[in-house]
């Protein structure tokens, strides 16, 4: 009888062992997430505009809700609006990007009214682009590479 509780026992143990062992493998050897490039794919809502001065930022503005500005990128479209409390202007663009580790290359194809004007001597923008998770800061930067201003982004979706 002792022999049989003793093996039933030792045989419950390396059951229990296996399962807790296969557990952690799971959890320890899931890392795809870690693997998978960071990507503009998604909605953006502007939070804040940096200036800089050498490359330091100096200044910090929040942007307020009577002028939110939302992006939205697909896997080779964007598409921004900011919505302007007073007056008729309108903000709006439409166009393609191509994004690396370090840069945002935007194409305007057509935008509203106050937009056409803007693109009509040049429909290219290029940025440094700083892009986290759940965030990302498009810098404009001058002829020499010094940092002007930045539009600051938060994920919304």
């Amino acid at each position: 009888m002792k022999l049989k509780l003793s093996l039933l026992i030792i045989c419950a143990c390396l059951f229990i062992s296996c399962q807790d062992q296969q557990a952690k493998t799971e959890i320890t050897t899931d890392t795809s997430f870690e693997n998978t490039p960071l990507s503009l794919e998604g909605t953006w809502e502007l939070v804040s505009y940096h200036n800089y001065q050498g490359n330091v930022a100096v200044d910090t503005f929040e942007s307020d809700d009577e002028q939110t500005q939302i992006k939205l990128y697909t896997k080779n479209h964007f598409m921004w609006s900011k919505k302007v409390p007073h007056g008729n202007d309108e903000w709006h663009g439409f166009g393609t990007y191509v994004q690396t580790d370090s840069t945002l290359s935007e194409t305007i194809k057509y935008g509203s009214a106050a937009m056409q004007n803007l693109i009509s001597n040049s429909d290219q923008f290029f940025y440094q682009l700083k892009l986290e998770k759940d965030s990302y800061s498009q810098i404009v930067t001058d002829d020499e590479g010094y940092r002007i201003y930045s539009e600051n982004y938060r994920r919304i979706e």
